[in-house]
């Protein structure tokens, strides 16, 4: 029998050169940070393995560690043959590797974390690529970047999206090599190699890398674990991965603050709570009132609305930043058995993490593979998502994150957003200098602004005349007023108690959206109180 236990040194030494890496991650959980390590460390020793190229689920990295650290050492290194090319759905917890794209140093290229979920299962059934109307009339197509993040990408083209058309509709085919290395991370492994992940924060795509690198041809996978067992310790349904797909088991701890090699999240080691082992208890203060908290009352006014509509519960994602808000109204207001929160990485329930822990979650009562969440949503089984955005235009296109010299990539935005059939951007109004606070009941704005609400986008992530060919259900909310998107574009629908709505709203557009009514904003939204949101949602048990 081969030895399947065996150092990290001897694990990387079985990567060839020349491979397509496939690398589990969500910022820090699920990511291998030991193996990368090594394989770094085995590159600075001897030259190999080089030529890679590497793709992951979502990111196996936060700022100086996982692939930060290879961004670096492209840096330091600008004729280095060590790695070639990425292929990643987000940038933006590495910067160290943003700086090394934006200079050109490595081809990049990025898709939605949804379509590479969906092609590592399209490339481990041997299909020429994924199929879908995610991307159309955004940067993503081909008619704009194609994926392409800086030129280098653009003249080698080893990941393509190609613009098709079926049945009289236009969709993109998402093309890339397929991998023949895997790195991936568990708990536990037992003698034969099986793998469970009982101490993880998710379970990412691990399983379905593993697929996508045992297809034929078949490739190599190593799995780094915490600890190891005998046979028959870890139950059957609790195998995440069976043991004869995987070659090599390197174990390793969880290291220190400056390893961090198999921490949970950026921030914890090991949490029971994140793992799903403990309740979360945890006494609760409600945030203070703040514009922010404003823009979330009135995303979470909007989901109870839906519930009240629907006579039902509703599944609902939130974004990161102020869409993530709407989770601690939601709990003010005790919304929690109407309204089921879910976030892209895999759980259901509870209190997502903020920041470089996203991802994670406390409190929560599911988690499934990163792959079938995205599956829900880009097929539209949830009722509605709310996400942040930087900028909006007249046709209702929405950037969230791209300026000049900063490519964090869609992340998980571009799926959730074409699916989810109602999406409701949450965000302040302006940026830039601002003092907009909230007092006796109104809204009061003093600022030097930075206009979000723009002419032309600089890039679009969310097509608003994709939307509308959808029948998709899209608002605009902010502090001081609220959109929607019709097929004349954008049109004011409602303004704050106690603003000008020519001085506050108007004034600080570079377009001038449809106004025909404008209703006032539900002034319990900027008083000091709780909404009283759960007894509305009560009227659906009276039916």
């Amino acid at each position: 029998m081969i030895r399947k236990f065996v150092s990290a040194p001897e694990a990387i030494s079985k990567i060839p050169d020349n491979a397509v890496v496939a690398i589990s991650g969500f910022n820090a959980a699920t990511s291998p940070f030991y193996l990368i390590d090594e394989l770094i460390n085995a590159y600075r020793k001897s030259g190999h393995p080089r030529n890679l190229f590497i793709i992951s689920d979502a990111i196996p990295a936060i700022p100086g560690f996982g692939l930060d650290k290879i961004g670096k050492l492209i840096l330091e290194n600008p004729d280095q043959d060590f790695v070639r090319g990425f292929l990643l759905p987000f940038y933006g917890w590495a910067p160290e590797l943003q700086k090394a794209v934006i200079k050109n140093l490595v081809e990049a290229y990025t898709w939605p974390i949804g379509i590479v979920t969906r092609w590592l299962r399209t490339v481990a059934v041997g299909a020429p690529g994924v199929f879908s109307r995610v991307g159309l009339g955004t940067f993503i197509d081909p008619r704009q970047d194609g994926g392409f993040l800086n030129d280098l990408a653009k003249e080698r083209k080893t990941v393509t999206i190609e613009l098709v058309e079926m049945g009289r509709r236009e969709y993109l085919l998402y093309k890339a090599p397929k991998p023949n290395v895997g790195l991936i991370r568990a708990t536990t492994a037992d003698e034969i190699g099986n793998l469970s992940m009982e101490q993880e924060a998710i379970y990412g795509s691990v399983l379905s890398i593993v697929e996508a690198v045992k297809a034929h041809p078949g490739g190599v996978v190593i799995a780094q674990v915490l600890r190891t067992v005998t046979l028959g310790e870890i139950h059957p349904k609790h195998v995440v991965v069976p043991g004869p797909l995987v070659d090599y088991v390197v174990v390793t701890r969880r290291g220190t603050e400056v390893e961090k090699y198999h921490w949970q999240t950026a921030s914890f080691d090991l949490n029971p709570i994140i793992s799903g082992d403990e309740p979360y208890k945890v006494a609760y203060e409600p945030v203070p009132l703040t514009a922010e908290k404003v823009i979330a009352r009135r995303v979470v006014v909007e989901l109870v609305n839906l519930v009240k509509k629907l006579g039902r519960p509703v599944i609902v994602n939130l974004g990161i930043g102020i869409p993530a808000l709407a989770a601690d109204v939601i709990r003010e207001e005790q919304l929690d058995d109407f309204i089921h929160l879910t976030v892209e990485s895999g759980p259901w329930g509870g209190i997502a993490l903020p920041d470089a822990d996203f991802g994670a979650a406390m409190g929560h009562y599911a988690v499934i593979p990163l792959p079938e969440q995205f599956v829900l949503y880009e097929g539209g089984a949830i009722d509605a998502t709310s996400l942040g955005f930087m900028q909006v235009d007249r046709e209702g296109n929405v950037n969230p994150a791209f300026l000049p010299g900063r490519l964090p990539g869609p992340g998980g935005f571009p799926v959730i957003a074409l699916g989810s059939p109602r999406v409701y951007f949450a965000g302040g109004f302006t940026a830039g200098k601002r003092n907009i606070r909230v007092k006796d009941c109104k809204l009061v704005v003093e600022e030097e602004p930075i206009i979000k609400f723009v002419e032309k986008v600089y890039k679009i992530v969310f097509s608003g005349r994709y939307a509308v060919e959808e029948g998709k259900e899209v608002m605009y909310i902010t502090e001081r007023a609220v959109f929607r998107l019709t097929p004349g574009g954008v049109e004011l629908v409602e303004a704050a108690p106690g603003i000008d709505i020519e001085k506050d709203v108007l004034s600080k557009m570079e377009f001038k959206p449809v106004v025909r009514r404008v209703d006032e904003m539900d002034e319990r939204l900027f008083c000091d109180k709780k909404l009283g949101l759960r007894e509305e949602a009560l009227e659906i048990v009276k039916r």
